[in-house]
């Protein structure tokens, strides 16, 4: 029989693992590296289970962005592998293949910081304070990284037909 520790992190896993490896797949561009980056995390949080119970999704969060923090480092000494060649005039519903391609291109072309705090903000949903609290940082910072990021993002995908947020007059997005 289960201990209560294992019954609650398997309902946290199956709960919110599709959650935390669609952020793990934002965060590095590939899926194999994804799935790699958040098994390491979910294993350091059942191993700090007792501790995080209360809070594991924003626990695993912040996991998710150090861990991704030190594989770029790690990979920024390596030579950067090329995505392939993509063909834009290609037919029958490759534009969506070839936009989200673009698009994963231009979020690994950011900054760790601005990427997790594009990430977090925009495909996750959360608030300010929460990509503060998940980036241990202010939310001025929150703000500066996400519209550095959005900026950069635009730029690299202008032409591309894709709408990016725009800022509102108090500082925030909408």
């Amino acid at each position: 029989m289960r201990d209560s520790r294992g019954a609650e992190f398997d309902d946290f896993v199956r709960t919110r693992s599709a959650t935390l490896l669609r952020v793990a797949y934002l965060l590095t561009g590939d899926r194999h590296e994804a799935e790699d980056l958040l098994q390491e995390v979910l294993e350091q949080v059942y191993v700090h289970w007792r501790r995080v119970r209360t809070v594991p999704e924003a626990y695993a969060r912040r996991a998710l962005i150090n861990r991704a923090a030190s594989r770029w480092r790690r990979r920024s000494r390596r030579p950067e592998r090329a995505l392939g060649d993509l063909d834009p005039s290609a037919p029958d519903g490759t534009e969506n293949v070839l936009l989200r391609e673009l698009v994963i291109a231009a979020l690994r072309a950011l900054p760790h910081r601005q990427r997790a705090a594009v990430v977090l903000r925009f495909l996750e949903d959360l608030s300010v304070a929460d990509v503060a609290a998940a980036l241990d940082c202010s939310e001025g910072a929150v703000k500066s990284h996400t519209a550095r990021g959005l900026a950069r993002l635009r730029a690299a995908l202008a032409g591309s037909g894709l709408v990016l947020p725009v800022s509102n007059d108090s500082g925030g997005f909408r």
